[in-house]
Parts: C-alpha cells; sequence; structure tokens
C-alpha cells in the first residue's frame, strides 16, 4: 500500500512538474518572438529602404553603351546599392504591360529613353539624402531625370518610426508578461511542496540548504522549458518562412543565435529568482500559515 502510495505522489509530482515545464515553455516562446522582432527590427527596416527603387532616366542622344559605362561609374558610388540596366526594348515591353500594347503606335519614334533602375544603401533614403543623392546624379550631362516617389519614401520612414515605436511598447510588455506568468508558474510549482520545506526546517536544516535542492530543479526546468520553446520557434519560423521567404533573408545566423541564447538565458534565470523568493518566503512561514 505504502509503495503505491509513493508511486502516485511521484506520478503527481512528475505531473506538476511537466505542466510548468510546458507553461513555461509557451510563455518562454512568446519571450523569443519579441526578441526576434527586437533583433530583426533594424533588418526588417533596412530591407524596405533598400527595395525603393530610384530611376535614373538618361537623355534621348545616350547610346546603351554610354548608359553601360555610366552604370558602372554609378557601382562605386558610396549610395549605390544595387543599379539595373534598361534598355529601350524592355522598357517598352514593361509600359506595354501597364499601358497596353498600342501605346507606341501614336509615336513615330520610341519615346522610350535608357535608364538605369538604382537601389539606395538604407541611411540615404531620406528626404535629405535623397536631395544629395540627386544632386550626384544630376551632374552627369548624360542624366536627363531622376526620378523617386518622394511621398512614398516619407511614408516609409514615418511608418517605420510608428512601427519601431509600437513594437517596443509591445515587446516590454511582453516581456513583463512573461516574467509574472513564469514567476506565477513557479510559484506555484514550489507552493506545492511547502509542507517538504517545513519538515526540512524542522529538522533544522538551514534556510541556504533548503534552497539549494530547489534552486538547481530550477535551473533544470528553466533550461528543459527553453530548450522545447526554441523547438517550436524554430518550427514556426520554418512553416512561416515558405510564405514569406524574401523577408527571412535578412534574418542573420547570430541573430538567430543571440534570440536562442537569450530564452535559454531567461527562462533559467527568471525560474532561478522566482523560485528564491519563493522558497524564501516559504521557509519564514509558521505551521498555521501553510494551510492558507
Amino acid at each position: 500500500m505504502a509503495y503505491r502510495e509513493v508511486k502516485l505522489i511521484r506520478r503527481r509530482l512528475m505531473n506538476a512538474y511537466l505542466s510548468a515545464v510546458i507553461s513555461i515553455s509557451l510563455v518562454l516562446l512568446l519571450v523569443g518572438i519579441a526578441s526576434m522582432l527586437l533583433v530583426n527590427a533594424s533588418g526588417v527596416s533596412r530591407f524596405f529602404k533598400e527595395n525603393m527603387q530610384v530611376s535614373v532616366l538618361m537623355k534621348s542622344n545616350v547610346s546603351e553603351d554610354q548608359a553601360l559605362a555610366y552604370q558602372s561609374e554609378l557601382d562605386g558610388k558610396d549610395f549605390i546599392n544595387s543599379t539595373r540596366f534598361v534598355s529601350r526594348e524592355q522598357g517598352e515591353e514593361e509600359l506595354s504591360l501597364m499601358l497596353g500594347e498600342d501605346f507606341l503606335s501614336v509615336f513615330e519614334a520610341s519615346p522610350i529613353p535608357v535608364s538605369i533602375d538604382v537601389t539606395l544603401k538604407a541611411e540615404y533614403v531620406s528626404s535629405d539624402s535623397l536631395a544629395v543623392v540627386e544632386r550626384e546624379l544630376y551632374k552627369s550631362p548624360l542624366v536627363d531625370e531622376v526620378a523617386y516617389q518622394q511621398s512614398l519614401i516619407e511614408a516609409l520612414n514615418a511608418n517605420l518610426r510608428k512601427i519601431s515605436l509600437i513594437l517596443g511598447v509591445v515587446i516590454i510588455l511582453l516581456l513583463f508578461i512573461s516574467f509574472v506568468l513564469i514567476n506565477n508558474t513557479v510559484r506555484l510549482s514550489v507552493f506545492s511542496r511547502r509542507f517538504t520545506i517545513h519538515t526540512m526546517k524542522l529538522v533544522g536544516a538551514t534556510r541556504s540548504f533548503i534552497r539549494s535542492p530547489f534552486m538547481v530543479q530550477s535551473a533544470f526546468q528553466g533550461l528543459f522549458a527553453s530548450i522545447f520553446a526554441i523547438f517550436i520557434l524554430l518550427g514556426l519560423m520554418f512553416v512561416v518562412r515558405k510564405e514569406f521567404t524574401q523577408l527571412f533573408e535578412i534574418f542573420q545566423l547570430k541573430l538567430l543565435l543571440l534570440v536562442l541564447g537569450i530564452m535559454v538565458v531567461s527562462g533559467v534565470i527568471i525560474c532561478m529568482v522566482s523560485t528564491y523568493f519563493v522558497v524564501n518566503r516559504l521557509v519564514s512561514l509558521g505551521k498555521n500559515e501553510l494551510y492558507y
């Protein structure tokens, strides 16, 4: 009979331990997602800025060889991220898709000039920097017009600032909620063993001696929970990657490793800190207080 009771108690403790690990894992998943957004925020901003296109239209008498030579010159500029040469034929095909195949029939000669599509480095995608870039491009006698959507760039920068602010607030809230939830989970897990703690205190065990096994257990609990959360996060990333392939190209391996490290450290530290305070409080309780 005693063996069955001991086995039942062990099973209950194991179930409680597993449920605590799963609960902490789900909370650490929030920490991982928040960290992922935080460390990649600048990369996402750079991704959108460096995909903004500036069209450099050549004068009508500029040949393709001259334009290609100018493209090579542009590639050496500090503010250039990438360039793409657009011939007259390519320009006609692109406009045909937008305006219809017969739009050129009203012209005796093709009005489409040779052009170069340019993307700038992220730090130059702002109103002030673009004005400097525009003046630099106009210095070439081959350039007829520099075309870009000023309003779109201003809207992009304004929206990125708003998104960064909102994202910062959301991340802080997620981290606070994560700490509270993990703390409550650990407290319930340790509180269920309050009578064991009281028994150890009655036989003369010191506060540090009582606390040590709980601290070790909480460290492993945080470690197991974080590993489980990491597998969930990697699984979610694998699924989402199919829909947002280009966006995932900006995620660097070292940043992903940093996020995984944050999850492990957060899980272990929060569990151990919560356990430390909970065990200290339970050791201080009197016998009658254990029942409330």
